[in-house]
């Protein structure tokens, strides 16, 4: 039996006992007085409608009144503490129903009342949390919508307005016109880049893990060989340097997830630290990480944009401009791969180079 029931009980035994101590206390006052004013005339007619009354119910009415009068005035008594909690309860779901989810309800008891105001308390904290969850739901949808519009408007924009030219005949001869479909060509790969990267992002969210067993050193060695072979780093006249201290790192992973998130890590460090003509690329672990470093000696990350560089749609440089990045999408990307794998990555930057690192558990983290 819980705690308000004991209180119900107890407070209806109370209230009788009382009741009937008080009853009998004043009786004996009631025969004390008698003795002594029983000459008075409204003594006399005192007792003499009592007996008519009992006479007339057949029970001792006056006394039976006084009884039920003075025990419902000893339960009104008793429990208007209770009854106190239960108007603060009522107010405050009140205030609840209204909106006014800041306002919590102050209960001091101990029973199932105190309880219960805990509760629409820690309820009311949840739905002001899902609310605000749902505010900033609401808020990244529209700045993903304005986001993409941008970044797709910019591109398409320059495509259909060389293509009109070229389809208005207005250029001067072949070597204009070559020109102006390069550039069309240019853009609607740039555009074909930014909806793979949305689509990706996007993915990440419902995509399941198909996690084997994979060497990791091996893995980066072909990467940075993928890189050599395919022109970027000639490209942009940088060499990535992999020497790996050990032959074999095993951890249990998505081999195209990470390859995608290391791909796009070692991109955006070629892409900044050009300037200096070496990108490093490490593997280490300890007792429960492998460790991946992708340092570049390029210029530093702006100390207020390290902190938001993994966001999506984040970039430090907010010109947009296809020399200085893509979307900001692709560290997002990263981002999500890496959580997904139950890892974590970070960011370091100094004036003399700059350090991502990606730690990767070797056990499977459990759900």
């Amino acid at each position: 039996m819980r705690k308000f029931q004991w209180k119900i009980i107890s407070l209806f035994f109370l209230s009788g006992a009382l009741t009937f101590l008080i009853l009998f206390v004043t009786l004996l006052l009631v025969r004390y007085l008698g003795r002594v004013y029983w000459s008075e005339p409204w003594v006399d007619m005192l007792f003499y409608i009592n007996r008519v009354l009992a006479d007339t119910f057949g029970f001792p009415i006056l006394a039976t009144l006084v009884g039920i009068l003075l025990f419902v005035v000893i339960v009104l008594l008793l429990s208007r503490r209770t009854i106190v909690t239960m108007n603060q309860l009522m107010e405050g779901t009140n205030r609840l129903a209204q909106g006014e989810l800041d306002q919590e309800i102050k209960v001091k008891s101990d029973d199932e009342f105190g309880l219960m105001a805990d509760h629409i308390n820690r309820m009311a904290k949840q739905l002001k949390l899902s609310m605000e969850e749902e505010r900033m739901a609401v808020q990244a949808k529209n700045e993903l919508i304005s986001n993409v519009s941008h970044d797709l408007r910019t591109p398409l924009t320059s495509i259909i307005g060389y293509l009109r030219l070229v389809n208005e005949d207005r250029y001067k001869d072949e070597v204009e016109l070559r020109y102006y479909t390069d550039i069309a060509f240019e853009k609607s790969l740039r555009l074909g880049r930014l909806v793979n990267d949305l689509f990706d992002y996007t993915r990440m969210g419902y995509s399941p893990l198909n996690r084997v067993n994979i060497n990791l050193v091996e893995l980066l060695g072909q990467l940075a060989a993928d890189f050599s072979l395919a022109g970027h780093t000639r490209q942009e006249d940088v060499r990535v340097v992999f020497a790996p201290a050990q032959e074999k790192i095993m951890i249990q992973a998505d081999g195209d997830k990470l390859m995608r998130t290391f791909e796009n890590l070692l991109s955006n460090a070629i892409r900044h630290g050009k300037e200096a003509g070496r990108v490093d690329l490490t593997i280490s672990h300890d007792a429960k990480h492998a460790i991946v470093q992708i340092i570049n000696y390029g210029p530093p990350i702006p100390s207020q944009a390290v902190d938001h560089i993994f966001e999506r749609f984040y970039r430090a440089d907010a010109s947009r401009t296809d020399e200085t990045g893509g979307a900001g999408l692709g560290l997002a990307i990263v981002k999500s791969i890496v959580d997904a794998h139950g890892g974590t990555i970070s960011v370091s930057s100094t004036p003399e180079r700059t350090i991502f690192e990606v730690r990767l558990p070797f056990a499977i983290p459990s759900n």
